[in-house]
């Protein structure tokens, strides 16, 4: 029997890499509670980075927009082309989804030139049966990311004001907003996301000569599965034991107490200042015990299974899709292999998920990726970008968005 995928959207970045053979029962040891990678109930001390709270929900928001796909499943064993694969992109189509006239019911109906917010105006929009009407519904999974919908939402809709005070003709106000809107996107995750995450160094690199090991076709689109189900998981390592979401509700963890799928009341409305004032958890090998034992509504599985594991699943997902290791991806693109002690479990080789957060310890004070989790997100991160025609590093490379504007102006703090 064959596997159903979505035809093109994945595959390897280094494909002449063998897979790591790994045991089941070993990695299901690793990622399961009470395993390698479980942080433990109710462990702060001394678990801070230097990061900001925000911005892994950021990275989680950035990642259903590159990865949001709306083509058909077909079979991996159908060698006819599908033509309407959408290629990756950071353009913010989870907000838009295909526009006010493909999907109307995410846009006012007495002003299509604007996104639609819930009528207290500090929720997404939801139907009578509290489900959010948004182009992503990955990004209602939880109260940071949807939240952050909002946020942005509200910014596309104060420069449709803006351009209407301009006198903009009202034909072009829509089209205009959504160019705005979406290219200060791009400048938080060129200018503020990536350096913080990879390096100053090697994004100035990325940015200055371009990709060296992702290239998109535009006639053969794809996500590197290396990315997709390893480097760019990191974000997992960030999430904080607690959260203290605004002045009176906090601090809890993101589940099952942030779960989203739900109305957001006021009480629970996010403070963004205090997600720039606390910091994100440091990026080693374990997670925090919500992500440990996940919500049946999230994981499908018992809590306190190993299913219900966010680790586990992420080992399991990068053993599945036959992910090469760690120390294989390092040799390939020629920087330092960690040493064994250095990774702890005493394999011979490491999944490649795992080894990129023992890298980010080791190598990035628990602070940033190393250089290999930070070459697979760097190179795809630009590399998307860099790709899309209508983004501002192709149509007008020196645009900026002027002085002190980020995604704390964005968010309003």
């Amino acid at each position: 029997m064959t596997q159903a995928i979505f035809a093109g959207c994945y595959r390897s970045l280094f494909e002449d890499l063998p897979p790591l053979r790994s045991d089941a029962a070993a990695l299901h040891a690793l990622g399961r509670p009470g395993g390698v990678c479980d942080l433990g109930e109710g462990v702060v001390e001394n678990t801070d980075s230097e990061v900001a709270a925000v911005w892994p929900f950021f990275g989680q928001f950035l990642a259903h927009d590159i990865t949001a796909d709306r083509s058909p499943l077909v079979d991996r064993a159908d060698t006819a082309r599908i033509h309407n694969f959408r290629a990756p992109r950071a353009n913010l189509e989870a907000l838009y989804g295909n526009g006010p006239v493909g999907e109307p019911y995410l846009y006012a109906a007495d002003d299509p030139a604007k996104l639609l917010l819930a009528p207290s105006g500090i929720d997404v929009p939801r139907n009578q049966e509290g489900i959010a009407l948004i182009g992503d519904p990955r990004n209602d999974a939880n109260l940071f990311t949807s939240q952050m919908a909002v946020a942005f939402i509200g910014l596309h809709n104060r420069f449709v004001d803006r351009l209407r005070a301009d006198r903009v003709p009202e034909a072009e106000v829509y089209a205009a907003a959504r160019r705005e809107t979406t290219w200060h996107f791009q400048h938080v995750i060129l200018r503020e996301f990536l350096p913080g995450l990879i390096g100053g160094e090697l994004t100035a690199e990325l940015l200055e000569d371009g990709p060296r090991l992702y290239r998109i076709d535009p006639d053969d689109p794809y996500i590197p599965l290396e990315f997709a189900d390893a480097a760019y998981r990191y974000g997992h390592a960030q999430i904080r034991d607690r959260y203290q979401v605004n002045a009176s509700f906090g601090p809890v963890p993101v589940f099952p107490d942030l779960m989203g799928f739900g109305p957001v009341r006021p009480e629970r409305r996010v403070d963004w200042a205090l997600q720039f004032a606390q910091r994100a958890k440091r990026i080693d090998a374990r997670l925090p015990a919500s992500l440990i034992t996940l919500p049946r509504a999230i994981s499908g599985a018992a809590p306190g299974t190993d299913y219900a594991s966010l680790a586990t699943r992420d080992l399991q997902r990068g053993h599945a899709v036959g992910l090469p290791s760690g120390e294989a991806v390092a040799r390939r693109i020629g920087v330092e292999v960690l040493e064994p002690a250095a990774i702890g479990l005493g394999w011979e080789e490491t999944p490649l998920w795992f080894y990129v957060l023992k890298e980010a310890e080791v190598l990035g004070g628990g602070n940033q990726l190393g250089p290999v989790g930070g070459r697979i997100v760097g190179e795809v991160v630009v590399g998307v970008i860099d790709a899309d025609p209508s983004s501002f590093r192709v149509v007008d490379p020196s645009w900026t968005p002027g002085v002190q504007f980020g995604l704390a102006s964005i968010l309003g703090v």
